[in-house]
């Protein structure tokens, strides 16, 4: 049976390729795309949601979400990263369809009450929409399957500031809320997607081997590379957010610690998650009785990768 996800996202180049590996693999009934903030503004996510939803040729909904984060002033968006358009300047300047009338919170909160202890959450982004839904719908948490979410880093130096990885970073407030809340939640972070490392030749090979797809992922990855490679030093990128959709299709290949999880959400460390593994720490303050957390500590990047390009291979 395939596993019913609804994907919150901000596309962003690695989530393009998240979406299109969710789109084709046979492993996902993907019940709605939801549009946040983060690589780009609210307006440009929707659209190349829409646009990759099209390019896909898949029939999916999408809804339109968040545009600011809970409290704190959005940051800057990441153009030197996935350029203007989210897309490496590549993003359709037109779509055939346009997003549900339903603003992204209500579609989480009307799917998961239609298809109780069923639907998992992959929120790819800043965590804004998954908090709204739970402030507006506590019973949220008692009817979702589970959340496995892209963001943190639990051993690792952040990649936007040195304590916070870019999602966390952008709500850390958000992030808290989803931490704290009574449910299944699978952190797969930066731990895990820096042992994922995608070259220009696996695009090169996706280009061949997987249609329309796969030309456009190497056209709008290119930005990426070579951000990657002018700014960091890195002949590569890591593979982020299409790891957290392999997670649920083949957690065999990630190692995962049960922790409680807390993000610092102001001062210089602000988006930082701290995870106490369950097995330390005992009675320590502010530890008491928070949720578990799985914590991915490190992934088979070959067997990840692999995985992927079989997935996407025409």
């Amino acid at each position: 049976m395939r596993e019913k996800i609804i994907i919150d996202t901000d596309p962003g180049i690695d989530d393009a390729f998240a979406i299109f590996y969710a789109l084709r693999s046979a492993q996902f009934d993907v019940l709605g795309l939801t549009a946040v903030y983060g690589n780009a503004s609210i307006e440009q996510t929707t659209h190349n949601a829409l646009a990759l939803v099209e390019l896909a040729g898949a029939d999916c909904p999408v809804a339109r979400g968040a545009g600011d984060p809970l409290e704190i002033e959005r940051r800057a968006y990441p153009t030197m990263v996935h350029g203007e358009d989210g897309m490496g300047g590549f993003a359709p300047t037109t779509v055939s369809k346009a997003a549900v009338e339903r603003h992204a919170v209500d579609f989480i909160i009307d799917t998961v009450r239609a298809n109780p202890s069923s639907v998992t959450l992959v929120p790819i982004g800043p965590l804004t929409n998954i908090a709204l839904a739970l402030r507006k719908a506590p019973d949220l948490a008692s009817l979702v399957k589970r959340v496995v979410l892209m963001g943190g880093a639990a051993q690792l130096n952040g990649n936007v500031t040195p304590a916070a990885e870019a999602n966390i970073y952008d709500d850390p407030h958000a992030a808290e809320m989803v931490f704290a809340a009574d449910w299944e939640v699978v952190m797969l972070g930066l731990d895990a997607t820096h042992d994922v490392h995608l070259t220009r030749d696996d695009v090169a090979a996706l280009a061949r081997d997987g249609g329309v797809q796969g030309q456009f992922l190497q056209q709008a990855s290119e930005q990426y590379f070579d951000f990657h490679s002018d700014v960091v030093g890195l002949d590569f990128c890591h593979f982020h957010d299409p790891s957290a959709l392999i997670y649920c299709a083949k957690p065999e290949l990630f190692a995962v610690q049960a922790s409680s999880v807390r993000v610092v959400t102001d001062g210089f460390a602000s988006g930082k998650t701290i995870a106490k593994p369950a097995t330390r720490f005992t009675g320590q303050p502010g530890w008491e009785d928070r949720a578990r957390v799985s914590v991915c500590l490190s992934a088979d990047g070959p067997a990840v990768l692999a995985h992927y390009q079989a997935t996407m291979k025409l």
